[in-house]
C-alpha cells in the first residue's frame, strides 16, 4: 500500500471519528460510548491492518463468510472480529470460534445451529438478533412486534450469549427519514433492556453505516458499522 492510499484512509478515519463525537454531543438519549465497526466489505488484509496498528480501529466485521475466512489469518488476534451479514446455517461451522460476534441472528434455526457449533466447539458466542425495522420483503431480520419473545427464546440455549440487537434501515432520502427508524428501534432496544433476562453489565445496539451513522448515533446506537466512509467506495473484482 502506498503512501496516498495510507493519508487517504488516515483523513477519512479522523473524519469519521469527528462526526461520530459531534453526533454524539447532539443526542438527547443516555448512551454512554459509541463503538467504531469498519466494514470491510472488499476490503483488503493489508488495509485493515493499517486501520488496526496504525489508526486503532476497534473492531472490523464482514458480510460473507467465504471473503471473512479468506482473511482470517491476516487479521486474527489482532482485535474482534464481528460476522455483520446474513449467515446461511451451513456456514455456522466455517466461523464459529472464529468471530467474537454474529451480529444477524434472525431464525431459531440458525440460533440453534450457533449453539450446537458453539457447544461443540468449547466457546460461548455473542450475537446480536437482527431487526427487519423497514418490513422489507427482500431483506432478512425478525419483524419489530417479535423480537423481545425471540431474544428470550435463544437466550436459553447454550453457547449463545444475547448481547444485544442489530437493524439495517432502509435506503433513505435524508436523515430525518432514517432517525425515524432508529428511533423505533431504540425503543425496542429500551424494552429489551429492561427486561431483567438480559441484564448485562454490556449490551449493543448496532445501527447505521456510512450513509446514515450519524443519525444513528443521535437516536441511541452503541455501535456503528462504517465501509465506505473510511476505505472509499468497494472494489468488486
Amino acid at each position: 500500500m502506498d503512501i496516498a492510499r495510507k493519508q487517504t484512509i488516515r483523513d477519512n478515519y479522523q473524519r469519521v471519528l469527528e462526526k461520530i463525537e459531534n453526533a454524539k454531543a447532539r443526542r438527547n438519549v443516555k448512551v454512554s460510548d459509541v463503538t467504531l465497526l469498519a466494514a470491510t466489505k472488499t476490503v483488503p488484509a493489508e488495509e485493515i491492518l493499517f486501520a488496526v496498528n496504525e489508526l486503532g480501529l476497534p473492531l472490523v466485521g464482514e458480510n460473507k463468510v467465504q471473503e471473512f475466512l479468506s482473511k482470517y489469518e491476516d487479521i486474527k488476534n489482532t482485535v474482534p472480529l464481528h460476522l455483520i451479514g446474513h449467515l446461511q446455517t451451513n456456514k455456522v461451522k466455517s466461523i464459529v470460534g472464529k468471530v467474537d460476534m454474529i451480529q444477524s441472528v434472525d431464525s431459531l434455526r440458525l440460533a440453534n445451529e450457533i449453539s450446537r457449533r458453539s457447544i461443540e466447539a468449547g466457546v460461548v458466542t455473542k450475537v446480536l438478533c437482527e431487526i427487519n425495522i423497514g418490513r422489507e420483503e427482500n431483506k432478512s431480520g425478525l419483524m419489530p412486534e417479535n423480537v423481545l419473545e425471540f431474544a428470550d427464546e435463544i437466550s436459553e440455549l447454550g453457547g449463545i450469549s444475547v448481547a444485544g440487537l442489530m437493524t439495517m434501515a432502509p435506503v433513505c432520502e435524508s436523515s430525518d427519514e432514517y432517525k425515524k427508524y432508529f428511533e423505533k428501534t431504540y425503543a425496542i432496544y429500551l424494552d429489551f433492556l429492561r427486561n431483567k433476562r438480559h441484564n448485562k453489565i454490556e449490551t449493543v445496539l448496532s445501527m447505521g453505516m456510512s450513509d446514515s451513522f450519524e443519525a444513528a448515533i443521535e437516536e441511541g446506537a452503541t455501535l456503528v458499522r462504517v465501509g465506505s466512509s473510511i476505505f472509499g467506495k468497494r472494489v468488486y473484482l
